[in-house]
């Protein structure tokens, strides 16, 4: 399991990933990660998640970016002290790489700021790379 942490304007951000196997086939160069994010309102203000931007790098170095609404579906409001948690899943085409990006947020003054996804690892355990 990887784990990384970031806080940018109050909103601190927790992710975590796992391999996981049953999904996986290294016979056809396909390992399956799944992530936990947990996104926590330590600030002031009551935010809206809008958007999500990842960069998705395989052990290769090739990027792929993933850019979209929400997170699974939804779009979450955030009160002060409030936490936000969700898992996703991310295939990739070489044994490890990683994960990082922004969330794109909203205050309820209608001003917007991007909020850190630092960079995770997607490994298997055990891997050394």
């Amino acid at each position: 399991m990887s784990r990384s942490e970031a806080c940018t304007k109050g909103i601190r951000v927790l992710a975590q990933s796992q391999y996981v196997p049953e999904r996986s086939s290294p016979e056809h160069n396909q390992w399956f990660y799944a992530y936990t994010v947990q996104i926590r309102n330590e600030g002031q203000e009551t935010v809206k998640l809008i958007s999500r931007h990842w960069i998705i790098t395989d052990a290769n170095g090739q990027s792929q970016e993933v850019i979209g609404e929400g997170v699974v579906g939804e779009q979450p409001v955030l009160a002060p002290g409030e936490t936000f948690q969700y898992t996703s899943a991310c295939p990739l085409n070489t044994s490890f790489g990683t994960m990082h990006g922004t969330y794109q947020m909203v205050i309820q003054n209608g001003i917007d700021f991007d909020v850190e996804i630092a960079p995770f690892s997607l490994t298997q355990p055990h891997a050394i790379h």
